[in-house]
Formats: structure tokens, C-alpha cells, sequence
């Protein structure tokens, strides 16, 4: 059993479907279960999906589980979780990750079939969660952050094209846009590129462009938070 991390923002869906997805092409295949669930005890339906690649999936029908699901193949098989034997008796409305998914994921270790968990479901019919893209226009990237991890670090839905796109390159100063508040970046590769405090713009390990302040947190330096907008300017339109 693989542990890959309790450090999702509570309820931020977004966040944990993206971190299932960067984790999973390094993880070996097998039963993935994922619990990042502010419906629980509503109408959204409890899941278990066999994807293309032969993985099994357990979590709620929020999106959580489809953008990693997507990336190895897609869904051949999905299920919605209903039958009583492989849950816990009773079931919590509240705590559905130890009365219901867990089971559920336990069962599927140890050989249990697919289809015995429940009904089968339409996967073209599966909640997917609203990825934003970035928009370029007028030497500008108008980004949005997508996760803000513990350090402050501020991934952004941008890649190293978009930034090519607009004549950002390595080493150059670039000026980042919050809420009408300019503030002064570097693209760089490390951390240790600038001087203690200052703000970079780097490629993280998801291969996404990130913000971070050297030994700092650049979620307090620029006073921001997942969903909100960001422009990332160009230098001919910064001087």
C-alpha cells in the first residue's frame, strides 16, 4: 500500500485531481483510491472505474478521478458503488471514505470483480472537473492558479510554450500582474537562481510554469489564492 499524500487543500477537488494525475505514471498499477469529497452525503455518486490501461479507481463522482484516468487511456468501465455487502454497516452520511470507498478499494485488492460493486454507469456520462486554460493576448498570458502547495509555491495552468508564444525566456525579467498589483519575477531553473526573497517563474515537476519566492512563500507575497488570476507580461510590454 502507497501512501501518496494527505496534503490536499480540504474540499479543493481541482487540486487532488491533478496530483492523482502527476503521480500515477509513476506508480505501479493497481487499486487507486482518492478522497477529496465536499459532496459527501449529497446526490454525487460513489465510483469505481477500470481505466484503459487496467487500473482500478475508487472515489466520488466529482472529477477527482477522471483527469488521471484520462491521461493512461481513459475509462472502459465504470460502476457506481451500491451494494451492501462491500460496505461497512452502517454507512455515515459523513464519512464515506472509511464506510464506503475503502471498502470498496480493499475488495478490488483482494480479486473481488468490478461489476459486483454496483450498477453499471455510462463513463461519457461522469462528472469532469473545469480545467482552465490560459489566454494570451496582447504580449500578455492571462494564467490562473490552479494549486498552491504548502511552501506557496503557485502553479499555474501555463506551459513553457505559452510562454515562448510571448517571448518569455530564461533569465529575463518578467512582470507579474495581480489584481492591478505589479510585481518583478525571474524566470529561472532553481530556486537558488535569485537572492533570498525574490520571486521566480519556473518549470515545475508537473512541467508547469510555478511561482515561488526563494525560502518564502509566494502565496503571502503576492496575497493570492487557488482560482484567482494572474498576468504574467511580457518584457517589451513592461518597459
Amino acid at each position: 500500500m502507497i501512501d501518496i499524500t494527505h496534503g490536499i487543500l480540504p474540499q479543493h477537488v481541482l487540486q487532488g485531481a491533478l496530483v492523482l494525475a502527476d503521480a500515477l505514471p509513476y506508480m505501479p498499477a493497481g487499486v487507486h483510491l482518492a478522497i477529496v469529497d465536499p459532496g459527501v452525503g449529497g446526490s454525487r455518486r460513489p465510483l469505481a472505474l477500470r481505466g484503459a490501461d487496467g487500473r482500478l479507481y475508487v472515489g466520488p463522482d466529482n472529477g477527482l478521478l477522471l483527469v488521471a484516468a484520462d491521461r493512461l487511456g481513459g475509462v472502459v468501465e465504470a460502476v457506481e458503488i451500491a451494494a451492501p455487502a462491500y460496505m461497512l454497516d452502517p454507512v455515515s452520511a459523513t464519512f464515506h471514505g472509511r464506510d464506503v470507498f475503502a471498502p470498496a478499494a480493499a475488495h478490488l485488492a483482494v480479486g473481488v470483480p468490478l461489476e459486483r460493486l454496483g450498477p453499471g454507469l455510462d463513463p461519457k456520462g461522469l462528472v469532469r472537473v473545469d480545467l482552465p486554460e490560459a489566454r494570451i493576448e496582447d504580449g500578455r498570458i492571462h494564467a490562473t492558479v490552479v494549486v498552491v502547495d504548502r511552501f506557496g509555491n503557485l502553479r499555474l495552468n501555463v506551459t513553457a510554450a505559452d510562454l515562448r508564444e510571448v517571448a518569455i525566456e530564461h533569465g529575463i525579467a518578467v512582470e507579474v500582474e495581480v489584481d492591478g498589483r505589479q510585481y518583478a519575477a525571474v524566470v529561472a531553473r532553481t530556486f537558488a537562481d535569485v537572492g533570498l526573497g525574490k520571486l521566480i517563474l519556473y518549470e515545475d515537476s508537473s512541467r508547469s510554469m510555478s511561482l515561488a519566492v526563494n525560502r518564502g512563500s509566494a502565496a503571502r507575497h503576492l496575497a493570492v489564492v487557488t482560482g484567482q488570476s494572474v498576468a504574467l507580461v511580457a518584457p517589451a510590454e513592461s518597459e
